[in-house]
Formats: structure tokens, C-alpha cells, sequence
């Protein structure tokens, strides 16, 4: 079932459904039997047990296919949900007009999926009144009965589901489903830490116990595994699992089951993507599962063993018996049902090779893991490589443009010096020709000029005082 020497690890999809071919999914937790089969095992001998198993014809799995196991276990069951809300073997009849409760149920059927805050509103309107009271009951019970056995527990709680989808009989399936949803959400959200790894079982140990062997086989690698190894680009840089292994740990923060479930989903859709990007087609079966084992042992979910356990005891029937998130949930407890017997021969691993590694987990240093290493640093040097290459074709071009650039700036350089000689030999020129002119102005004149200031002179002397002429 677990192994496949071709690729991935084979699970077939008759393998992942009840053993008792009622046509619903089968979980390892309940020996591979669906919810109702195991429930069913569970009642006691005298009880009676008709077979009223659903025919795998393919329609959808809602709360009406299981109307006719709910009259049966009804009887047997009553008296204790009466005793808890009443304390008595018969609860008080309440008279209630048939027109006032169809009107309280009117509100409910123009309710969208996911919009709780609008249902909180109405079922705290008065007209579901009645509703409102039949909740707080149970969640006041359930409180004070909080040392009961968790398998008891989860009893009463699915008890509490099929009594509160009786109000809604007339609704369509999937009225009844969204109701329900809305229900289970307010409930357990309220009871999470009453019931939620409780004393009375051994989900602690188990926990500690998982987390101890995932962590042993923090060597497994994706080649182990045959899941389609990513792009080595993508590998290179970063995980390719990165968002499904958040998601998958994100699981623990969440209260309601059916939030717990939707981790669960989305990690799943994460797993089939990565696959879907590998192989450049539609992922299989067989890939995914070992792409989903390959998550959970990255990841250690915590308190895994407790979140699958509280989902399987406090769920809603119909979101782990079929569809989607039923498909996904299936295969989670498959993983990590295929991790608690992992060997050698699952991993295509000699005895000696699976000793190895689990001696040398924190570094191995043979195997497939040095040869992923060993491939993912070639690349990267052949990729530094092709860089470093480039960049000396970038660094010759601007050395043969540097020089160019000298060059000019040499030649321009030594022009500059050219006409500076000429500038300067000209103004030689012209400062010795200023010097030649300077020199000539200074020569002596004829004698007249150098006598006619004194015959001036003299004749202003001799000339008489008394002229008036002057």
C-alpha cells in the first residue's frame, strides 16, 4: 500500500474509503472505518444494528442519508441527553404555535456560507428563542461535565448536531449543512478548552511520542520520497513547500473543528500546486501523498496527533466522511499513519542505509542529500559563473572606452599646449615691440623747441607793467 518503486507512494482511492463499503472515507484512527461503521462497532451487543449503509452511487453525502441510523440510535441516546438537560427521564413539553417557529426558521435560510456574525443575530433574535436556549443548555452541560470521559464527550456533541439539525428537516441539504457549520463553530469554539486534549485519553504522550519520531527524520529528503522535485531554480532559493508547511502549522491556532479542517485544505491545495508546477500537468494521487508526507515531516505540525483526534471526535459527520476537505483529511491521517511505520524499504533504503541515517539525522553525510547538495552548488556556480563572465565583457568594453577617452583628452590636451606656445611667443613679440616705441619716445628734440620757452620767458620779463594792452 505505502510503496511504489516506480514513483510516489501508491495509495489507491478504494484504500482510502470504509472498509465496511459503506462509500464514505475511512480514517486510520477508527481502523479504517468511516465515522458511522465505527460508531456502529462501538454500540453495545444487544443494540439493535440494520444495515442502512448508503449505495455509492455518487450523490452528494448530507445530513439526510443519515436520517434512518439517527432513529435508531435515537432510543438509545435520549435518555441520557434528557437527563443531562433536565434532570429528569422526561423534559418538560413546551407549547410553541407551529407559525411562530416557522417564521423563527425563515430567518435561517437566507444565511451566505461563512457570514456567523448574521447568524449569531439571528439566533439571538427573539423568535429563536427556543434555539438559543437549547444551545446555551447544552454548552452549560457540557461545562459541568467536563470530567466525563473524551469519548463521551464527543458523543453528547454528535448527539447535539442530529438533535439540532431535526429544526431544520424542511431546509435543502445544503440549508442544513451551512446551519450546521454555523453550530458547530459556535459549540466548540466555546468547549475547545474543556475537551481539546483532555486527561482522560493519552493525546500528550502521543503528541510528544510523533514530534520525536518526525523530528528523527529531518534527513528525509523529496528524492526519498519520489515526490517531483521543483524548478531548481525555485529549489535554490527558497522551499517550494514553504506556504503549505505554514499552513499546515497554522492548524493548532484554530478552535473549530472545521477551521482546523480548512488548514488542512489549504495545504493541500498548496501541495497539489507545487506538483502541478514540477510536472507541467495535473498532480496524481500517489505524488500528492508523498508530497503531503514530505510537508508534515518539514513542518512537525504541533500537537498534531491531538488537532486530527479533536477534528475526528468533535467535527461535523459529513466533512469527514466525503468531500474535499473529507478527501484531504483522509490522506493526512494516511501520512501520518505511513511516518509512524517509516523504514528503510519504504524510503528504497537498504538497512544499513536507514541505520546510517538515523545516527548521522542532525548531518548525514552520504546519500541522496549530498548529492541534492552537491547538484544545487553546481548550479549555483555555473550561475555565478555566467554573472562573472558577463561582467568582464562589461568591464573590457569600459577600459577599451576609458582609453579612448585618454586619448582625446591627451590629444586635446597637447593642441591646448600648441596654441599656448603661440599665444605666448605673440605677446613676446608685442611687449618687445612696446619696449622698441617706449624707447624712441624718449630721444631729445630740435634746438628751437629747446630755446623758445626761455625767449618766452625772457620777454615776459622785459615787457612793461603798465601796458594795459597785456
Amino acid at each position: 500500500m505505502w510503496t511504489d518503486k516506480q514513483r510516489g507512494i501508491r495509495v489507491s482511492q478504494e484504500e482510502l474509503l470504509c472498509k465496511n463499503a459503506c462509500g464514505y472515507y475511512g480514517n486510520p484512527a477508527w481502523q479504517g472505518l468511516c465515522s458511522k461503521c465505527w460508531r456502529e462497532r462501538a454500540r453495545p451487543a444487544g443494540a439493535q444494528k440494520p444495515d442502512t449503509r448508503p449505495t455509492n452511487d455518487g450523490a452528494p453525502l448530507t445530513f439526510s442519508k443519515f436520517e434512518e441510523k439517527k432513529n435508531i440510535e435515537k432510543g438509545r441516546r435520549i435518555t441520557t441527553m434528557r437527563r443531562l438537560f433536565w434532570g429528569s427521564p422526561s423534559p418538560p413539553k413546551r407549547q410553541e404555535s407551529s407559525e411562530g417557529l416557522t417564521n423563527a426558521l425563515k430567518a435561517y435560510q437566507s444565511l451566505e456560507p461563512g457570514d456567523f456574525t448574521g447568524f449569531l443575530k439571528i439566533l439571538r433574535s427573539p423568535p429563536s428563542q427556543r434555539l438559543q436556549s437549547q444551545c446555551t443548555a447544552f454548552l452549560k452541560t457540557m461545562e459541568a461535565y467536563h470530567d466525563l470521559p473524551v469519548q463521551k464527550q464527543s458523543d453528547l456533541v454528535q448527539d447535539f448536531y442530529q438533535s439540532f439539525a431535526e429544526h431544520f428537516s424542511s431546509f435543502t441539504d445544503t440549508q442544513v449543512t451551512k446551519i450546521m457549520e454555523h453550530i458547530e463553530k459556535l459549540i466548540m469554539t466555546r468547549l475547545h478548552k474543556w475537551v481539546f486534549c483532555h486527561d482522560s485519553c493519552d493525546d500528550e504522550q502521543k503528541d510528544l511520542a510523533l514530534q520525536k519520531r518526525i523530528r528523527s527524520f529531518n534527513w528525509v529528503t523529496l528524492q526519498m520520497l519520489s515526490v517531483p522535485i521543483p524548478d531548481k531554480k525555485t529549489a535554490v532559493t527558497s522551499d517550494p513547500f514553504l506556504s503549505a508547511i505554514t499552513a499546515i502549522i497554522e492548524m493548532d491556532a484554530k478552535r473549530a473543528p472545521q477551521d482546523k479542517l480548512a488548514c488542512v485544505s489549504k495545504c493541500s491545495q498548496h501541495v497539489f500546486e507545487v506538483l502541478s508546477t514540477s510536472n507541467n500537468e495535473p498532480a496524481n494521487a500517489d505524488d500528492f501523498l508523498s508530497g503531503l508526507i514530505y510537508v508534515v515531516l518539514k513542518a512537525n505540525p504541533p500537537r498534531l496527533h491531538s488537532n486530527m483526534q479533536y477534528v475526528i471526535r468533535f467535527g461535523l459527520p459529513h466533512s469527514l466522511m466525503a468531500g474535499e476537505s473529507g478527501y484531504y483529511f483522509t490522506n493526512l491521517s494516511c501520512a501520518v499513519a505511513f511516518i509512524e511505520k517509516l523504514d528503510g524499504p519504504a524510503l528504497n533504503l537498504s538497512p544499513e542505509e536507514f541505520d546510517s541515517y538515523m545516527l548521522r539525522q542532525c548531518a548525514p553525510s552520504v546519500g541522496n542529500k549530498r548529492q541534492e547538495v552537491v547538484s544545487d552548488t553546481q548550479h549555483l556556480l555555473e550561475e555565478l559563473k555566467g554573472r562573472q563572465e558577463k561582467l568582464d565583457q562589461g568591464m573590457d568594453a569600459l577600459n577599451t572606452e576609458l582609453q579612448k577617452w585618454v586619448q582625446a583628452v591627451h590629444s586635446q590636451v597637447d593642441e591646448a599646449t600648441a596654441q599656448f606656445s603661440l599665444v605666448q611667443k605673440e605677446i613676446t613679440a608685442q611687449s618687445e615691440l612696446s619696449h622698441a616705441v617706449s624707447s624712441s619716445s624718449n630721444v631729445a628734440p630740435p634746438q628751437e623747441d629747446d630755446k623758445q620757452p626761455s625767449l618766452l620767458v625772457l620777454t615776459d620779463q622785459h615787457a612793461d607793467p603798465t601796458d594795459t594792452d597785456c
